[in-house]
Formats: structure tokens, sequence, C-alpha cells
């Protein structure tokens, strides 16, 4: 079994990349927590589980699963090779998070 916690790292800063160059956010979280899944069936493979919080401009307007496939589409083919499980929470700027 592949430990999808030490690549992390990697699939981050390239995830980060994507996202930066595809949608401009004004402010991007990408979490790793692929840790809480060791074991789950999805996590053999060592595709990891993430959580993205990203506001942006290319959002203002568009309904949430558009917000979410711009996201899948920005990370391309990551979504099939390195990423098993992705929580979005996808806001324009002008949009607050909860707390």
């Amino acid at each position: 079994m592949i430990d999808a916690t030490e690549l992390a790292p990697a699939r981050i800063e390239r995830m980060r990349s994507l996202l930066v160059a595809a949608l401009a956010p004004t402010r991007l979280d990408i979490v790793d927590e692929s840790g809480h899944h060791i074991g789950h069936a999805g996590a053999r493979d060592g595709r990891g589980h993430f959580r993205v919080r990203i506001v942006a401009a290319a959002f203002v307007g568009l309904p949430l699963i558009k917000r979410h496939q711009r996201v899948y589409a920005a990370l391309g083919e990551l979504m099939q090779s390195d990423i098993h499980a992705l929580a979005l929470e996808t806001r324009a700027p002008d949009e607050n998070f909860p707390t």
C-alpha cells in the first residue's frame, strides 16, 4: 500500500499551481486529510484526500456545481491520478466562509 501522506507536499504544490493558473484565487487553502483515511479502501492505491477552500472572482454568478466543475477542470488529470477525495468550499470574493 502506498502512503499518500508522504506524497502530499508535492501534490499540494501541483494542485496550488494548477488552481492559481486557472482561477487566480485571492485565497487558496489546501489541506491534506489523507492521514484520516489510512486503511480506507479508496486510499490503498495512494491517491490522497484533500480539502480545498478557494475564493476567486471566476466564481461570481456561478452556481455551486459550476464552481466545482471549474475546480475539477483546473486540476485535470490529478483528479484521476492523485486525488481520491476532494472536499470543496468555493466562494466569490464578496461571499464569506461560514465561521
